[in-house]
């Protein structure tokens, strides 16, 4: 099925939306714009923003965050029509991950249209975030995998992420993972380290290319420092949009 089909099953809004958006575009990239400086990530947000489709933030790890980040980024993602994923791993009790989601200095449920959770507090933590994003239109993704060495996230943990996101279906939209064939059509994979070769780094990373994710279901291939590490960010988004588009077409 194509993005445009599968955006007819989703029940999410956030979810409902990408979709459309990933097929009118034309890419499947989300940049995981890890920097710390609100000047260096704004620059590489509008240079990759017509690239992608998501991008991804680590809002805590900027040093000179404020309001006027989020407005400027609000206002490339509707210039360059991406969405934006505030990968924040949420992981308490769900009381708490409320005041984290829409309170504190980051208010993410304000802007971010997705974010993320771990699992392991139990269904609490997907109840507790959707009372806050679900009225809002927010979408939640289970982290089902992860693409570090070691990673405790396998087996029947996965397949629990896979049964709780069907359960919260209006909010869960997807995961955090690699595509099989338990994954329902119904939800969005999407799948961190990618690089354009294999490989990994000295904390565990493992890296795999756009080809092989695509190939073996993920819906959205995740790149970071592939990207804002280059010496010319835009040239390699659309290097990686490419590679990961002609991937989904073939």
């Amino acid at each position: 099925m194509t993005y445009l089909e599968r955006s007819t099953q989703v029940e999410n809004p956030a979810g409902k939306k990408l979709l459309p958006l990933m097929h009118n575009k034309e890419t499947n990239l989300c940049v995981s714009l890890d920097v710390t400086n609100s000047k260096q990530f704004l620059a590489i947000a509008d240079a990759v923003g017509p690239e992608i489709c998501l991008l991804k933030t680590h809002i805590d790890t900027m040093e000179d965050f404020s309001d006027d980040v989020i407005a400027d980024l609000l206002r490339l993602a509707k210039e360059h029509n991406f969405m934006i994923f505030e990968d924040r791993k949420f992981a308490d009790i769900g009381n708490t991950v409320k005041m984290q989601y829409g309170k504190g200095i980051h208010h993410i449920a304000d802007w971010a249209d997705f974010t993320n959770a771990h699992i392991v507090p139990g269904p609490g933590v997907i109840e507790g975030l959707r009372e806050v994003g679900l009225p809002l239109g927010r979408g939640l993704l289970l982290l089902a995998e992860m693409s570090s060495a070691g990673s405790l996230a396998v087996g029947e943990y996965t397949n629990t992420a896979y049964e709780w996101a069907q359960k919260y279906n209006d909010f869960v939209c997807g995961f955090i993972g690699k595509g099989n064939a338990a994954v329902p059509k119904s939800m969005i994979v999407m799948t961190p380290g990618i690089n354009l070769e294999n490989g990994g780094d000295a904390l565990g990373q493992q890296y795999q290319t756009p080809q092989h994710a695509i190939e073996t279901g993920t819906d959205v291939i995740i790149v970071g420092r592939g990207i804002y590490t280059a010496d010319d960010p835009k040239v390699a988004a659309q290097q990686y949009r490419q590679a990961g588009w002609e991937s989904y077409t073939s």
